[in-house]
C-alpha cells in the first residue's frame, strides 16, 4: 500500500488518520481518502474499519480487483460484520457489474442478518438477471416481508413479479408502494404503465392526471411520452394535448410529426409525415416498425416505395403477418398478383382470422381469373363482414364468369338489397344491365352447375 504524507500533529493517530479519511469521503475525495485510510493502517494493521472503508472508496474509483482484496481482510479481522457485507455486497451488485461477485457477499449478510431487506433486494435484483425467477421472488418477498420496507422495496418487488409474467400481483405491490408513500410519484408512473398492460385505461388516467398535477409531461421527452400513455388510454384528445403544449420548435420534431400522424391515425397521409418518419429512419434504419409505417404512408401515394418498405420491414421480421399483408397489398395495387398470391396464402394458412390477407387475396386471384380459387376467399369475407356490398358484387361476377348463372342471380341480388345508390352507382348500373339477359340464360338452362364443393 502507498503511504500518504501526512504531515500534522494527528500524524501518528490511526483513529483520527481514520476520521479524517471519513471526512474526504464524505466530499467524494476518495483518493485522499485512500492515502489517509491507507496510513491509518499502517500505524494498525488489524483496524478492519478502515480496511472496509478503504475497499469503499476503492469501488468507487473503479479498483475493484484491490476492494476485495482489503474487503477480505476486514472480514478476516471481523467475520460476523454484517453491516460491511451488505455494504460492500450491494455496490458491488448493484455497480460493480459483477454479480457473481456480489452474491455470496449477500448471501452472507443475509445469513447474519435475515432482515436485511437491502441486500434481500439486491440479490433478488441478481437472481433475476441470471433468470431465477423463483429465487428472486422469494427472496424479494422475504425484503417486503420486513417492517423497516420502503415504497422502493414494493417497487423492486413489482419490477420482478413483472419480468416473472404475474402482472396482476406487480400491480398490487405498486399499490402497496403507494400506500407507504402516496408522493412517490415513480411508483404511480410504473402504475400507469402497469395499468395499461392489464387493460386497466381508467385506472391509468387517474394515475397520469396526478402524475400532471404535480409538474411531469412538459418537457419534450416526458410531452412525448405521455402522449403515447394517453394514446394507450384511449385519450386521443389527451393525447394531442400534451403535444400542442410544446414549443412550435418540438412541435416541428420528426418524433413529434410522427407520433401526431400515428394519434391521429393518418399514419403519415400528408407530406410532411412521410418526410419526418423518413427522417427518424435515417437515424434508425433497421426499426421494423417505422419501415411498415412508411410503407403504410405511400401505399396510396407511392405503391412502388410502399412495397419497397414493407419488403424491408419484412426482412426483418420475416414472421410478421402484418408486414407481409401489407408487402403483397402493395404488390396487388401495382398488379402484380401472382407475386401476391403466394405470401397472403402463407399468411392464411397461419393466421386465418386475417381479413386483409383474405381480401387482397381475392383481389389477387379474381385480377388473375382464377374465378373458382377466389370464390371462397370472397365467401369467407361475406361471412366475416355481411354488411358489404361490394363482396356480394365480386362474388356474382366470379359465379357469372364460371357460367353460373343461378349463383351470380342469387349473389347479384344480395348486391342490390345492400348497395348504397351513390357509392355502387356504377356497379348498379352494371347489374341492371346484366340482369334481363342472365334471367332469360335462366329460363333457357344454359350455364352449367357448380360442382360440390
Amino acid at each position: 500500500m502507498a503511504t500518504a504524507q501526512i504531515n500534522d500533529t494527528d500524524e501518528m493517530d490511526p483513529v483520527k488518520l481514520f476520521e479524517r479519511g471519513q471526512d474526504a469521503h464524505a466530499r467524494n475525495d476518495y483518493k485522499r481518502a485512500i492515502e489517509l485510510y491507507e496510513a491509518a493502517i499502517k500505524l494498525k494493521p488489524e483496524f478492519p474499519e478502515a480496511e472496509f472503508q478503504r475497499a469503499m472508496a476503492l469501488l468507487f474509483t473503479n479498483r475493484k480487483a484491490e476492494a476485495i482484496e482489503g474487503f477480505n481482510r476486514a472480514i478476516t479481522l471481523r467475520p460476523d460484520w454484517a453491516m460491511a457485507y451488505s455494504k460492500f455486497g450491494t455496490f458491488l451488485g448493484s455497480y460493480g457489474n459483477d454479480p457473481a461477485a456480489a452474491e455470496p457477499i449477500l448471501r452472507r449478510a443475509i445469513e447474519l442478518d435475515p432482515k436485511d431487506d437491502f441486500a434481500l433486494v439486491v440479490l433478488a435484483e441478481i437472481r433475476a438477471r441470471a433468470g431465477d425467477m423463483n429465487d428472486a421472488l422469494k427472496l424479494v418477498r422475504s425484503a417486503t416481508a420486513q417492517p423497516t420496507a420502503k415504497s422502493s422495496t414494493w417497487r423492486k418487488r413489482a419490477f420482478i413479479e413483472s419480468l416473472a409474467g404475474d402482472k396482476m400481483g406487480a400491480l398490487a405491490s405498486l399499490d402497496q408502494a403507494l400506500m407507504a408513500d402516496p408522493k412517490d410519484l415513480g411508483a404511480r408512473y410504473d402504475r400507469t404503465r402497469l395499468r395499461l398492460d392489464v387493460n386497466d385505461p381508467e385506472g391509468a388516467i387517474a394515475d397520469l392526471r396526478i402524475l400532471e398535477q404535480a409538474g411531469f409531461g412538459r418537457g419534450l421527452a416526458e410531452a412525448f411520452d405521455y402522449a403515447q400513455l394517453y394514446e394507450r388510454a384511449g385519450r386521443r384528445e389527451d393525447a394531442l394535448r400534451m403535444l400542442d403544449a410544446l414549443s412550435e420548435k418540438d412541435r416541428r420534431s420528426p418524433e413529434v410529426i410522427a407520433l401526431r400522424a400515428e394519434i391521429d391515425g393518418g399514419a403519415g397521409s400528408s407530406a410532411e409525415e412521410r418526410a419526418a418518419l423518413e427522417e427518424l429512419l435515417k437515424r434508425d434504419s433497421q426499426n421494423a416498425s417505422l419501415l411498415a409505417r412508411l410503407g403504410n404512408a405511400y401505399r396510396r401515394v407511392d405503391p412502388l416505395k410502399s412495397q419497397d418498405y414493407y419488403y424491408r420491414a419484412l426482412q426483418i421480421e420475416p414472421a410478421n403477418s402484418k408486414y407481409a399483408i401489407g408487402y403483397a397489398a402493395a404488390l396487388v395495387q401495382l398488379r402484380q398478383f401472382a407475386q401476391a398470391v403466394p405470401i397472403l396464402q402463407k399468411v392464411i394458412a397461419r393466421h386465418p382470422d386475417e381479413y386483409y390477407a383474405h381480401t387482397n387475396l381475392a383481389l389477387a386471384l379474381f385480377e388473375l381469373k382464377d374465378f373458382r380459387s377466389a370464390l371462397p376467399q370472397y365467401e369467407w369475407i361475406a361471412t366475416a363482414r355481411p354488411e358489404i356490398a361490394a363482396t356480394y358484387f365480386f362474388i356474382a361476377a366470379a359465379h357469372d364468369n364460371l357460367q353460373e348463372y343461378p349463383e351470380a342471380l342469387e349473389a347479384y341480388e344480395k348486391f342490390l338489397a345492400r348497395a348504397n345508390p351513390t357509392g355502387n352507382k356504377l356497379e348498379i348500373d352494371k347489374v341492371n344491365l346484366r340482369l334481363p339477359v342472365l334471367r332469360d340464360q335462366i329460363k333457357r338452362g344454359q350455364g352449367v352447375k357448380r360442382k360440390p364443393n
